[in-house]
């Protein structure tokens, strides 16, 4: 049984299951669901605690089977932890885990904490095995679309709110801004609100002098931003991964592949095949194939070639290359790089709002 992380509490106050996994790469929402489990256990009487940590192919499981059956000496009822850092238990651990869900009694509610797994891994016998025996909960990063109202549902549970219409909707994009990617930090800020200021309406000033610029950028979120058109965001991240000393080459790197692969897909249509196809066989997929299928018809096919070969060019730049008509820097080529892909994009649709 699978359930979204918004829906646990509300789960938990119905009843508890036997087995919950949590799986997932943000750690702050792993966290609060792992305190929430914990919680609950107590409240239903799971008084004893054991944790397992499994490290390596050599991990002994016959602990792990052997906690679940034998008797607390302290508690009626014990919550057992089992933590995999590695999200592969192995043939050994595969083989111990089925047998674990199926040997579950009363007396023993078990958590299973993961990282993030891929397709393969949520396929394997072990993780269905999991999730027949009770809940399994995956926690995602919020995307920066969804951090603003995230942000206002945090500010409610500790009775702050931003002003209504348009200038809230500022302050929340301004927070947002600030703390993009970096949960952990987020929810640090929205505890300052919460001590430095009384239960009630937040001002842009309030927030805007209590919020620190603790965002974190994702390389691979920078090619949706570009892809997206939106030029503000996307220079702030070229500018936010310069400054966390982020390699210049994987930048480029992730630049290109978006270039190349929208080349690829405009060749493969100009030969008879379907969008579709044409997206699939460039391996664009997710999130990715939906920015692709709104750029595309964007961009023309000279465009295209001149795209290209300036990620060409800027590809000897981040390898210590000079063009004479390109900046010596690698990250003003990646700027000017970006800027090109942006402009490029924002004619068209200029040319198309006319």
């Amino acid at each position: 049984m699978q359930i979204r992380a918004d829906q646990l509490e509300a789960h938990l106050a119905r009843g508890l299951k036997p087995i919950y996994t949590v799986y997932g790469d943000e750690p702050l929402l792993a966290q609060e669901a792992g305190d929430a489990i914990r919680a609950a256990a107590r409240a239903a009487g799971y008084a004893e605690r054991k944790v397992f940590s499994v490290g390596g192919s050599h991990f002994d499981w016959s602990g792990v089977l052997g906690a679940a059956q034998a008797l607390s000496l302290f508690a009626d009822r014990q919550l057992i932890e089992i933590r995999i850092p590695s999200g592969k238990p192995g043939k050994d651990g595969s083989d111990a885990l089925q047998r674990y869900c199926a040997q579950l009694g009363d007396e023993v509610l078990t958590m299973v904490q993961l990282p993030r797994l891929d397709f393969q891994q949520t396929k394997a016998a072990w993780f269905g095995a999991l999730d027949a025996a009770g809940v399994t909960l995956r926690v995602e990063p919020v995307e920066r679309k969804a951090l603003p109202g995230w942000i206002a549902q945090r500010l409610a549970r500790q009775d702050q709110r931003v002003a209504s219409g348009e200038p809230g909707q500022r302050t929340l994009a301004f927070f947002a801004d600030r703390v993009e990617g970096n949960l952990l930090a987020a929810h640090q800020e929205l505890q300052k609100l919460a001590l430095l200021y009384p239960a009630g309406e937040l001002s842009f000033e309030q927030v805007e002098a209590a919020v620190l610029d603790v965002a974190r950028y994702d390389v691979f979120k920078l090619g949706e931003a570009v892809l997206a058109g939106q030029v503000a965001r996307a220079l702030r991240m070229l500018d936010g991964l310069r400054a966390e000393g982020e390699s210049p080459v994987l930048v480029h790197w992730t630049l290109a592949e978006d270039i190349r692969a929208l080349h690829r897909v405009r060749a493969a249509q100009a030969e008879g095949r379907p969008l579709p196809l044409a997206l699939r066989e460039a391996r664009v997929w997710g999130l990715k194939e939906r920015l692709f299928e709104r750029a595309l018809p964007l961009l023309a096919d000279h465009q295209l070639e001149h795209l290209v070969e300036a990620a060409s060019v800027c590809d000897g730049l981040v390898k210590g290359l000079r063009h004479p008509d390109w900046p010596a820097e690698p990250w003003d080529g990646l700027r000017r790089l970006v800027l090109m892909l942006l402009q490029a994009l924002g004619r068209q649709r200029l040319a198309l709002a006319a």
